[in-house]
């Protein structure tokens, strides 16, 4: 037996936050990070939509990029405090993963993290308080996902919560918020949309009902990332909805090594002055994994597919590969992102020398490449590495070698 779990409601198009004035309840804790949703006018927006509903509002705000496990005790706390029968967040995949946490922890007070971590183990919510989420990057979509990523500092990890009590009740899916991201934020956010769609079409526990869904992202993703970064409002528009699509595919079917990867070198260097951020990551891992998951002819004939949906052209299943692999660095290139983590300079972008000292990677690799055999998106991966093959593939992200194991 198998389960697709999505919100129970999803507003979307422009306008879509006005729906919070039909909300029943008595309080409100709105969470958020940094400045951009206050800065433009969205922030008060929420609150006064919310007080029209006739609810008592909070606001839990500074949640940064790449939240804490203390930020999400500190949420926790002032949400036993305020003891609301909402929680709203609003912003990108930050402080959306945050509240996420936080709401689990406000529910059980007793409940530690590392139990939170637990796949699919988290105990029944909504005793205390439903969840709506507002997202205004096109990415992440965890407004419509059964994940939250979390980083405990201390290890330089970053941890995924993945259960399907984590879904949020309603999600709101308007893109005038997105029409407000900086140029690098679209292209990072639009790679994750991307992998999430691509790695959910080729996972284990794809399905019918998540099918239609990756491939519908893709199409779109492919029409209109590259015009959206570039400045085309409309296709911003698009990639809001494609994100979303990618996201309800991905909460249901899973993910895939590229994320593991991801989520585990994200912050192993921050000692060395930033992290690899979690969509610019994915870009530069994603052809690399597709070469590797090909080696499993199932997986190739999935990818294929994808490449035919694409039109890339190709007459074998090998050369179909090939070309999406290509078509995929491409669009790396067409984003200013780079291709490997030796070229990933310490603001993102492209570089001769990267933020990441060859020494440094060398000496945390076995480390690193444990700990995303053991990361949770790894067992829906359609090839399972081991801890050579995920240290020479990890090799081949730092390095960008080709992959030919």
């Amino acid at each position: 037996m198998a389960r697709f779990t999505l919100p129970r409601d999803i507003y979307h198009g422009k306008g879509a936050l006005d729906a919070l004035k039909t909300f029943e309840g008595k309080k409100a804790m709105v969470c958020v990070g940094g400045g951009s949703m206050k800065k433009f006018g969205f922030l008060d927006k929420v609150i006064a939509n919310l007080k029209e509903a006739g609810m008592e509002v909070e606001v839990f705000e500074g949640i940064e990029p790449d939240p804490s496990v203390d930020t999400v005790m500190r949420g926790a706390q002032a949400m036993e405090k305020f003891q609301p029968d909402w929680i709203v967040a609003i912003g990108g995949g930050s402080p959306i993963d945050a509240a996420k946490a936080m709401w689990i922890k406000y529910e059980y007070p007793e409940i530690t993290f590392p139990e939170m971590c637990k796949v699919f183990g988290i105990p029944q919510l909504r005793k205390k308080a439903r969840f709506c989420a507002i997202s205004s990057t096109s990415g992440t979509a965890t407004e419509v996902t059964a994940f939250s990523v979390i980083t405990d500092y201390q290890q330089g990890i970053k941890y995924p919560l993945a259960d399907f009590e984590i879904t949020p009740d309603v999600a709101i899916v308007d893109p005038t918020l997105a029409e407000t991201m900086p140029k690098k934020l679209v292209a990072h956010t639009g790679m994750d949309a991307m992998t999430h769609a691509i790695e959910a079409y080729v996972s284990t526990a794809h399905c019918d009902y998540t099918d239609p869904l990756a491939i519908h992202a893709i199409r779109m993703i492919q029409h209109d990332l590259v015009g959206s970064y570039n400045g085309d409002m409309e296709k911003r528009d698009a990639m809001h909805n494609a994100q979303c699509l990618a996201g309800m595919a991905f909460s249901n079917a899973l993910l895939g090594i590229v994320h593991s990867m991801a989520h585990k070198t994200g912050a192993a260097f921050a000692d060395y002055g930033a992290h690899i951020i979690h969509g610019a990551a994915n870009a530069m891992y994603l052809p690399k994994v597709i070469a590797f998951n090909a080696r499993n002819e199932t997986a190739k004939a999935r990818y294929a597919v994808i490449a035919d949906e694409m039109k890339l052209g190709g007459s074998s299943n090998d050369e179909k590969v090939a070309l999406l692999i290509a078509y995929l660095r491409k669009m790396n290139d067409d984003l200013n992102i780079p291709q490997c983590i030796a070229h990933y300079g310490a603001d993102s972008y492209p570089c001769d020398q990267g933020f990441v000292p060859e020494k440094v990677f060398l000496e945390r690799l076995p480390e690193i490449a444990r700990n995303a055999i053991g990361d949770a998106c790894t067992g829906s991966n359609p090839r399972i590495p081991t801890q050579e093959e995920m240290e020479k593939l990890l090799k081949c992200c730092y390095y960008d070698w080709e992959v030919d194991f």
